[in-house]
């Protein structure tokens, strides 16, 4: 129960944040930024939001049906804007896919170049 109080402490903030300050930011994207910072310097332990937050993301899709259901009511108002749509989402999905590959194929020979450096020291000591 404190688990979920702490995250919803932190979306309120954001809310703050997204009244306050005059940037097209969404209040989630700074509560988030918020509770990371948290997070990272040590304010909020892991322990003291784990649980919770392995549960939103475990039902985060679901969260999705009323957002899609909302589509589907504007289906035929959406037919004319389906082609743009699609030829703007089509590109723009395969682009974050090919940077999102080529970056974790990056940071892994990164680490792989590490441990083999690091294999290299201990082996020459």
């Amino acid at each position: 129960m404190f688990q979920f109080a702490r995250i919803l402490a932190f979306c309120f903030l954001g809310e703050i944040c997204h009244a306050v300050l005059p940037l097209p930011v969404p209040a989630s994207i700074y509560g988030l930024i918020l509770l990371l910072a948290a997070l990272l310097l040590g304010l909020v332990k892991l322990e003291d939001v784990k649980e919770v937050g392995l549960f939103l993301t475990g039902i985060f899709p679901l969260l999705f049906v009323p957002a899609a259901a909302g589509v589907m009511e504007l289906w035929v108002e959406m037919g004319d804007m389906l082609l743009p749509i699609v030829i703007a989402i089509v590109p723009v999905t395969v682009l974050v896919l090919v940077t999102a590959g080529h970056t974790t194929q990056a940071l892994t020979r990164r680490k792989q170049t590490k441990k083999e450096a690091a294999a290299n020291d201990s082996a020459a000591e």
